[in-house]
């Protein structure tokens, strides 16, 4: 009798684990069957509509006088050289070493294909054809506010695209204050600098690094420069401002000449200079 009762209650055991399984595995299927994927979830999608919000737009408009984080820009000098709509001179910090260092590093990054090591806008692509670059050592870009090479570097000038991509507001100041620092030294004299230091010419520095003489001579068209446009013509910018031609050209228009400056230019001579809008 004992062991009889045993049995039945094993058994009863036996059975209730049985539906225990087989309840665990329903549930299982039925929360399966509930389960919402993020692409089937309720979500707004961009410029679609809704019946959610009264005026039917998902896209609800930003909150008055609020700033995304990391968007304050108090300080709009820093991030413009614009002072009420116009360039401003002088840098938005201190000028240190280590200032002028970072902005000879990016400098050579960034301006020396087409500004050249020293800024007279003769860089190793100019020499291949591209458009001659702005010279730093003219008197119009001595006399430039700093804000304005600032607002070139972010915005663009006539040939030359804007870097504001490539180059984050404090570089772009530090740039500014190493151009600055580049037009001093080619003028520089014995009075400029501290008791003990001399002043030698670029011409000097180039031989004493085993460069010719002629190395820091105004560059000279290559008679291999091709000018990359269709007619092996020049490429001239037209200047802003100015009133248009009779065959159209002028204001928002863009002309080139009928000649090729490197054709029928002898070796070693100097070319025609190219018109127009510099690059800088």
């Amino acid at each position: 009798m004992r062991g009889n009762r045993e049995q039945g209650a094993g058994n009863r055991v036996h059975e209730l684990k049985k539906f225990g399984a087989l309840g665990a595995m329903a549930a299982t299927l039925v929360l399966a069957g509930c389960r919402q994927d993020m692409q089937d979830q309720p979500k707004f999608f961009p410029q679609r509509g809704t019946d959610f919000y009264a005026d039917g737009r998902s896209v609800r408009p930003q909150v008055e006088n609020t700033v995304a984080r990391g968007q304050l820009r108090e300080n709009g000098y820093f991030y413009t050289g614009l002072i009420n709509g116009k360039e401003g001179d002088g840098l938005p910090f201190p000028a240190t070493l280590e200032v002028l260092e970072r902005g000879q590093e990016r400098y050579n990054v960034y301006c020396t294909p087409c500004h050249s090591r020293v800024g007279n806008g003769e860089g190793m692509i100019v020499q291949r054809g591209y458009l001659k670059a702005g010279n730093f050592h003219t008197a119009r870009l001595e006399s430039a506010p700093l804000g304005h090479f600032f607002h070139v570097i972010s915005n663009g000038y006539g040939a030359m695209p804007d870097y504001a991509a490539q180059i984050v507001p404090a570089d772009r100041w530090a740039i500014v204050a190493y151009i600055r620092a580049l037009q001093l030294s080619q003028k520089a004299t014995q009075a400029d600098v501290p008791a003990g230091a001399h002043v030698e010419s670029l011409s000097s520095i180039a031989e004493r690094e085993g460069l010719p003489a002629s190395f820091t001579n105004d560059w000279v068209l290559p008679p291999t420069s091709v000018t990359g446009t269709p007619d092996k013509g020049l490429y001239v910018l037209p200047v802003p401002g100015a009133a248009p031609s009779a065959n159209g050209e002028g204001s928002g228009s863009t002309s080139r000449s009928n000649t090729n400056p490197a054709a029928g230019t002898p070796a070693g001579q100097r070319a025609p200079q190219q018109s127009g809008v510099p690059k800088q």
